[in-house]
């Protein structure tokens, strides 16, 4: 994958079976003036905004997941976490005090306990995260049909019926956020089978808003930029020099001038969850620094 940059600096990452490899790097550029980061500990929180809420967040244990249950909990929700490790998912538990589900979103049979267990403890459900997603580097010509059956059942099928069975417990005034991704039109080398699973998932939005028509259930998209979370080595298979690398790079093409925080991420599933966004639905919001603007 060749990344263009500004004159003083050009780094070309090649994506070869999950690796990028560094292969040449000319200059430096200038430094930068630092740029102040957001976190949920600095960021303002609106303790009320969600009170009385009940709201679950698939893909809850750790990176984007993670800081919106975090978020939604400190803004007076009642909160449910989903993942696919029970450690990881009980070690959020303990330290955030949210209710922990172990299932694949993939696994109808899984997504039934799940929602089973929301009906008996909460009766309902206001707030729907679609967080849980996941994608590999693969160029074409050497996508494999697991690859392509595991992202699709996952991104596609997986988010699918998480909503069709979220929605039998939401009521009025609920709110289901997806989570897209930039990706779905940049046309990122060797991230096709990604970004299509995100382009679908950005058409769902559209078309389930017009399917609960009459109901007042909204539906929106929130698609991030480039913000690293623990995916970047666990799916990518990035190393920590790759993955700083690349962030220099994005750096450097955004007109924010650097990554995003998960936090920032997780401040706009809030808003489109929240009462201030009553009048939204079908949108697709891009929190990436400006990066798939320009």
């Amino acid at each position: 994958m060749f990344l263009p940059m500004n004159e003083e600096i050009e780094i070309r990452l090649f994506i070869h079976q999950r690796r990028i490899t560094r292969v040449a790097s000319i200059g430096r550029a200038a430094a930068s003036p630092e740029i102040p980061m957001t976190s949920l500990d600095t960021s303002k929180i609106h303790a009320t905004r969600h009170a009385g809420k009940i709201a679950l967040v698939t893909g809850g244990s750790s990176g984007l997941g993670l800081a919106t249950a975090e978020r939604l909990m400190r803004e007076g929700a009642t909160v449910y976490i989903t993942g696919r490790r029970q450690a990881e998912l009980d070690a959020v538990a303990a330290r955030l005090g949210v209710t922990a589900i172990q299932g694949d979103i993939a696994n109808v049979q899984d997504l039934d306990r799940i929602f089973s267990t929301i009906r008996e403890k909460s009766g309902r459900l206001d707030i729907l995260f679609a967080n849980a997603g996941g994608g590999e580097f693969a160029p074409l010509g050497q996508i494999t049909e697991a690859q392509f059956d595991k992202y699709f059942g996952i991104n596609v099928k997986g988010t699918l019926f998480t909503v069709q069975k979220a929605i039998e417990l939401m009521g009025p005034g609920s709110a289901i956020v997806l989570n897209g991704s930039m990706v779905s039109i940049k046309g990122a080398p060797a991230f096709g089978v990604y970004a299509a699973t995100k382009a679908a998932v950005r058409s769902f939005a559209r078309t389930w808003s017009n399917d609960l028509k009459g109901r007042n259930i909204r539906v929106n998209v929130v698609a991030p930029g480039t913000v690293v979370t623990p995916g970047y080595k666990s799916e990518l298979g990035m190393s920590d020099q790759q993955i700083a690398e690349y962030s220099d790079y994005v750096a450097s093409v955004t007109p924010l001038g650097r990554t995003g925080e998960p936090d920032e991420v997780a401040k706009a599933v809030s808003f489109l969850a929240s009462d201030d966004a009553s009048y939204i639905t079908g949108v697709e919001l891009f929190v990436d620094g400006g990066q798939a603007q320009i």
